[in-house]
């Protein structure tokens, strides 16, 4: 049982008990692990991204009504599926992201190389 500790702030906190864990399930495991653990090779995975991120609204929808689609031909297009209802690229950009890697990022960044001193008698050098 977790016992109420006092802190610092004058709230008070919530400590476990020794080999009690407040979060029993933990973080849940995102789409490709659980594939993954089905039997799913990640080849096969990517592959199955691709051509349904190639479809078109109505395969899209019918890929998603066939009782005869695999989990992962499921899974995939329930993500895209439900992107597509909120209106949320997050999914989209995260399948993207699975298949063709992250785009190289470039920074641009401009230095002024002018140091200044200040002595203690508030004359400035530069």
């Amino acid at each position: 049982m977790a016992k109420q500790v006092p802190a610092r702030n004058g709230g008070t906190l919530t400590r476990p008990d020794k080999g009690e864990t407040m979060n029993p399930n933990g973080r849940p495991r995102k789409y490709v692990s659980l594939l993954k653990e089905q039997g799913y090779k990640l080849a096969e995975v990517n592959d199955c991204i691709q051509a349904i991120m190639s479809m078109d609204m109505q395969e899209l929808k019918a890929v998603w009504d066939n009782p005869k689609a695999t989990i992962l031909e499921k899974t995939i297009a329930a993500a895209m599926r439900k992107s597509l209802e909120k209106g949320s690229l997050y999914s989209l950009e995260t399948l993207l992201t699975r298949v063709y890697g992250k785009p190289k990022e470039q920074m641009d960044i401009q230095t002024d190389n002018r140091i200044e001193i200040v002595f203690v008698d508030g004359k400035t050098i530069l």
